[in-house]
Formats: C-alpha cells, structure tokens, sequence
C-alpha cells in the first residue's frame, strides 16, 4: 500500500509539472484588454507573467495563483477574452455570476477569472481613467464604462449585472481617433468620475470592436480611497502605471545595440527552474522602419522550446523559425519588440539570425 501511494504521488507531481510547462500558448490574435486599471487576467499576466511559476504567488497573490494553475493560458492570451455574435444581447448572453468571463468565453478558458476573492485592487480616487489597450486597432463601435453600485462588495459576492451602474460611454471612434497611437496598437483613455465612493469595487468594462461583432468583457478590482494592493517580489516587471501599454509593446531603441542589417535579435533567459526554462527573443529593427521579421533560431541538438507567445514558430532538425504574428510585426526604425517561450531542460544559447521585410 505505502508503494502505490508513493508511486500515485510520483505519477501526480509528473503531471503537474507537465501541465505547467506545457500548457501556455501566449496570445492568439490581436486584440486588447483594459490595462488601467488592470483587468484581473491583465493583471495577473503584468505581475507573474515571468515567474508564473513561483509558489510565493500562493500566498502573495492568491486569486491569480487560483486563476494560473486553473487555465495558465487565460494570462498568456490575456487579449483574447471575447464573444462574437451577441449583438448588443451582452444581459442576455452572459448570466449573473459568469461576467468576468463574458460568460465562460473561449470554452471556458477564462472562468476562473470569475471566482469570488480577494482579487488585488487598484486604487482610485473618485475620478479616474480607464484605459482601453486595442493592439490590432479594432477601433469601437461604443466602449462602456460600468461601476458596481455602493455596497457591493467583490470579495464576498459574485458580479450581477444588477451590480452595475453605467457611467461612461464612448461612441462609434476609429482607432486612428483613439488618445494614444502607440507603435503596437492604440489605447483608449476614458475619464470617470464617480462621487462619495470609499472602498471595494469592480469597474466593468465592455468594448464592442469595430471589425466585426466581437464584445469584449473586462473586470478590474479597484478600491476607492484606499491603498494600492502591492506588487510581489518577483521578476515580473509591473508597468507602474495604468497608462502604460502591454508588456509585449515595443520600445525605444536608445538603449538597444548598434544593428547592422535590416534587424538584430538577441536571446535572454528570463527565469529558470528544475527541468524548465523561460526565454524571451528581443528584435531589433534597423535603420529603416520594417513590415515584418524573421528570427533563426539554431541550437547545438534539439531544440528546447516547447511553447512560445507573441510569435510563429515552425522547427526543422536543430533550427527554429520564429515569423512575427498580427501584432508586432511593423517595427519603427531602431524600435524593438520580443516573444517569448518555454523550453524544457537546462537553457541553450543558440546562434541567432535575423531577417525582416521593409
């Protein structure tokens, strides 16, 4: 009997250990989220999204640890958490309790983002902005800004739409008319103001997308006056700022090195544990501003990787190669963008071209 237990216990870790490596995918298509303040599946992927894998999130973070180990892809396609075709129907497409998932979207990849808990919190004053993050420049046929209503309270309660108080509209806006146009999307500041408000609360974002009749469906944790819940100590890198685009934004090249060529790629280890690893590939654009990109990835034998985000991977023998996706493919002169994967095993350097497309 203490042999079986041992080898179930054996067989269980195995798995588990598989399950984490294994499972993440990152974003499959371009598409937003609110960023400030920070959905709850923005804001998990914003603060362990490189240490997603550090049990300290158990106790320092517990509704994302919950939401990590449920579906680690609802973080990595932190994006794509939308429904299509319900036509302004969001009542009666998403019932009571489930619409912080927009109601169990994706096949339910999203539904934990609807436990009940203490969810981190950002802190606001009476007036703030919502900011909209939309990466492939939807655009917006309306975005709709909800407050739950005084006494609701998060932590103990599922969200009802009856929770809701609508207090900001956005009309039919193009995303070249958005606030901010950023090298890798647009970004949508929506001013609210609320009055007399203290404590605990939801903001309940809804974005109709121009495209087509897609509805996305955010819930950012605020509190009212009160402290800004605080960041764990991990390698994750907060933005610091609801105004800050996704992490996945490409950025000056002031500090990058010289790049001779059309673009330049480097690799770098981003966090490593017993039989795993996290990288991120860095590119590089050149003197000239570029349509796309290419990165040859060549390794001394198999190559590691097991899954990658924010980029297109095909392997042939020792080589990988990684084409941008929708996203993140034009690149200003001297701008930079990255992907990133996990490989199993000890890290590998490999050699590394790069190619792009003016």
């Amino acid at each position: 009997m203490r042999t079986k237990s041992i080898v179930s216990l054996i067989v269980a870790a195995l798995a588990a250990t598989f399950a984490v490596l294994f499972v993440p995918s990152g974003p499959a298509g371009a598409h937003g989220n609110v960023v400030g303040p920070a959905s709850r599946n923005y804001g998990c992927f914003e603060r362990w999204g490189s240490d997603f894998q550090n049990p300290a999130m158990a106790t320092q973070d517990p509704m994302c640890w919950q939401a990590w180990q449920a579906n680690p892809n609802a973080m990595w396609n932190w994006n794509g958490l939308y429904r299509e075709g319900v036509a302004g129907q969001h009542e009666t497409a998403i019932p009571d309790g489930q619409l912080c998932s927009g109601g169990h979207a994706e096949s339910g990849r999203y539904n934990a983002m609807d436990a009940v808990g203490d969810w981190k919190a950002t802190s606001i004053g009476n007036s703030f902005t919502v900011s909209l993050f939309d990466g492939a420049r939807h655009g917006a046929d309306y975005i709709r800004v909800y407050v739950s209503r005084a006494g609701y309270n998060p932590v103990t309660t599922p969200l009802k739409w009856s929770d809701l108080q609508l207090v900001s509209t956005v009309p039919n806006t193009p995303a070249a008319q958005w606030t901010r146009q950023l090298s890798n999307g647009v970004q949508q500041d929506i001013p609210v103001s609320v009055s007399g408000r203290s404590g605990r609360a939801m903001v309940y974002t809804i974005w109709q997308a121009s495209h087509s009749d897609q509805s996305y469906y955010f819930c950012s944790d605020v509190n009212f006056g009160g402290t800004t819940s605080p960041s764990p100590s991990t390698s994750a890198s907060p933005s610091g700022s609801p105004s800050a685009p996704p992490s996945t934004s490409p950025s000056p090249s002031t500090s990058n090195p010289p790049v001779n060529g059309s673009c330049a790629a480097t690799h770098a280890v981003t966090s490593q544990w017993a039989g795993g690893f996290q990288g991120e590939i860095k590119i590089t654009a050149g003197g000239t501003a570029v349509k796309s990109w290419t990165v040859t990835l060549t390794y001394p034998g198999t190559p590691p990787i097991a899954q990658a985000w924010n980029a297109s991977l095909t392997t042939n023998g020792n080589s990988v190669q990684a084409t941008n996706v929708a996203y993140n493919g034009g690149l200003a002169a001297g701008a930079s963008t990255s992907f990133g994967f996990l490989g199993s095993g000890s890290p590998v350097t490999p050699s590394i071209t790069c190619a792009a497309t003016a």
